[in-house]
Parts: structure tokens; C-alpha cells; sequence
């Protein structure tokens, strides 16, 4: 079961296990279980008779107490993700990121899942200025958005370390590719260009974060479901720790327009100056390494929006379409 499967990063692992399986297996059945709130959309998917999909929320405990007996192990990748609004209202974010991974944890435990992994974030950690995380490193979320996603982190150790539940937990840092929803900064800035729009940066556009092209977390996601440690935490980031005024840039290049695009604008509330991780763990435990250069990856991603306008105009600017399931 992949939760939150019609969503960015969820409906690109599925296509991935629908197309290789999981490594080991040489098909898989997969259910996705999503909410198809404004951020999931049923087309994300493929069609396929390995594929059962089910309209119901990560909070919806009988529905999880129906559904998880006979699955061999859930991705969890069920949440809200937009930092900016979770400042403007965090309740959907404390429901699905904290009360969500409750639920789902305990129906798991109840169903006898042998293993679960649990999709967290960087933001986690909150900001540094020098220096990199390790997964043993506290957590200091920032945000509203980061602070439910600690919550969902710490209830899956608890369900590990109490009741010996096999979670994995993989901490990814700011994911790219295309399908994403135009909220994030490379889809709004690619958008933005296409519609002769500017790029608006936060503050002084300094903020440092690190990509990794979805594509490369899958991979990953693939080793902590097969190879991970009951227990054990994993960063995962790609090649590239860049301020969003360099991928403002190196967006606008692409396109073929000047720096005069750049739009500074109010900074965020709260906003961590930079991420960083240490991903040695995943790296010589599990032996990833990511395979797609940022800039490769940009260039795909963007080439990607620039080939599929009415996917991304339906979902940025809303023309009416029902999600159905």
C-alpha cells in the first residue's frame, strides 16, 4: 500500500512499482490510498490491473482497518507539504501529518504489516548554519509544516521502540521532477516564465537547500523498503546544496530570459536559512547514490512543464475538472 500514492512523489514511486516492482519481486500489487485533496490527482496514476485505488482519508480508521490485512508493507507518503500554508492554517497539517501517522501506524500494528516506511522531510531538523545533520541529530522543526512531520517521526519510533512495529523512517531533502505541484518554487517559477509572470524569492533569495530529483528518491525508497533497519532513520540528498536565487537563475537560463525576471518579495515567516544533510548512512549501508545531476534534472523538469501546459494550468489555476477517483 502506498498512501498519498496520487500525489507528487507517491504517483511516481507507484509508476516505478508497476513498471519494475520491488527489487527482489518481479511484480507487485500495489493499492493507493488518497484523500485527492488539491495536491492529488487520480491522472497522476496509470491504469493497470495490478493497481486498486481507494478514495478514503489517512485519518479514516475503519477504512484502514479494512484495507491493510493481506499487505506485505506500506510507503507512507500521505501529507500536507506546503510550508506556506501551514503558516496561514496548520490544523489540516497537525490532522494528516500527526493524527494521520497515528492512525495508520496503529491500524498497521493491529493488521500485523511487516514493514512500514515513513516519508518525513529535512525541515525537520530546522536550520544550521555550518555543518550537516546526522540522523541522530534533535529535531528543532521551524514551522507549523515541519513541526507535524517531527510529530508523525517521533510516533514512529514510539511504535517501533514500544510496540515493535518494523518502521523505517527516510528523511528526504527538497524534491523535484515533474507532476509537482506548482506551489513549489521549480514548478512556480518554470510556470510563472511560460505565462511571462516573474519569479518571486523570499527575502534576499540566499536560503540554501538541497534537490533531489524524485526519480532518486524512489530509488531510495526502494532500499529502505528492502534493505533499511526496523528502527532505523535515513537522510537522502541529492549532488547539489544551492540558495534559490542560483535555481532562480539557472530556471530562468533555460528559458532564455535575463535575471530582470527576479521579483524580491516579503520574506517568509520563520524561513530557515539553510538545510543540510549527512547522508552517509543510506550511502554505505544501503549503497545509494544519487543519478541524476541537478542541472540534468532541471533541464528534464522543466522541458517536462514546458511539454505539458494543460496539466499544469488545470492544477495551478483551477478550470473546473473534478478529481474524481
Amino acid at each position: 500500500m502506498v498512501t498519498g500514492g496520487a500525489g507528487f512523489i507517491g504517483s511516481h514511486y507507484v509508476r516505478g512499482l508497476l513498471k519494475y516492482g520491488v527489487p527482489g519481486h518481479r511484480s507487485v500489487d500495489v493499492t493507493v490510498l488518497d484523500s485527492l485533496t488539491y495536491a492529488g490527482r487520480r491522472a497522476n496514476l496509470p491504469v493497470s490491473q495490478r493497481l486498486t485505488f481507494v478514495h478514503a482519508d489517512i485519518t479514516d480508521r475503519a477504512r484502514l482497518r479494512h484495507l491493510l490485512p493481506g499487505h506485505e508493507a506500506v510507503v507512507h507518503l500521505a501529507a500536507e507539504s506546503h510550508v506556506d500554508r501551514s503558516i496561514e492554517a496548520s490544523e489540516a497539517f497537525v490532522r494528516t501529518n500527526a493524527l494521520g501517522t497515528e492512525t495508520l501506524l496503529s491500524e498497521c500494528l493491529r493488521a500485523g504489516i511487516e514493514r512500514v516506511v515513513h516519508v518525513s522531510t529535512d525541515e525537520v531538523y530546522g536550520s544550521t548554519e555550518t555543518g550537516t545533520w546526522s540522523e541522530d541529530a534533535p529535531l528543532l522543526p521551524n514551522s507549523p509544516y515541519a513541526a507535524s512531520k517531527a510529530a508523525g517521526d517521533h510516533l514512529a519510533r514510539a511504535y517501533w521502540r514500544t510496540h515493535g512495529l518494523d518502521v523505517r523512517v527516510l528523511r528526504p531533502s527538497n524534491n523535484y521532477g515533474p507532476r509537482q505541484h506548482p506551489e513549489k518554487l521549480i514548478p512556480l517559477f518554470t510556470t510563472n516564465l511560460s505565462e511571462g509572470l516573474g519569479l518571486p524569492l523570499y527575502g534576499d533569495g540566499t536560503n540554501i537547500r538541497e534537490w533531489l530529483h524524485v526519480d532518486d528518491h524512489c530509488r531510495a525508497l526502494d532500499l529502505v523498503l528492502t534493505r533499511g533497519e526496523p528502527g532505523g532513520v535515513y537522510n537522502v540528498r541529492g549532488d547539489s546544496s544551492l540558495s534559490n536565487l542560483e535555481v532562480a537563475e539557472g530556471i530562468a537560463s533555460l528559458h532564455g530570459v535575463s535575471t530582470e525576471v527576479l521579483q524580491y518579495v516579503t520574506d517568509r515567516k520563520g524561513h530557515d536559512r539553510r538545510y543540510a544533510l549527512d547522508d552517509t548512512r543510506i550511502r554505505a549501508e544501503l549503497g545509494f547514490t544519487p543519478q541524476v545531476p541537478f542541472f540534468e534534472g532541471l533541464e528534464r523538469t522543466v522541458a517536462w512543464y514546458t511539454q505539458h501546459p494543460d496539466w499544469w494550468k488545470s492544477v495551478k489555476h483551477g478550470d473546473g475538472q473534478r478529481n474524481d477517483p
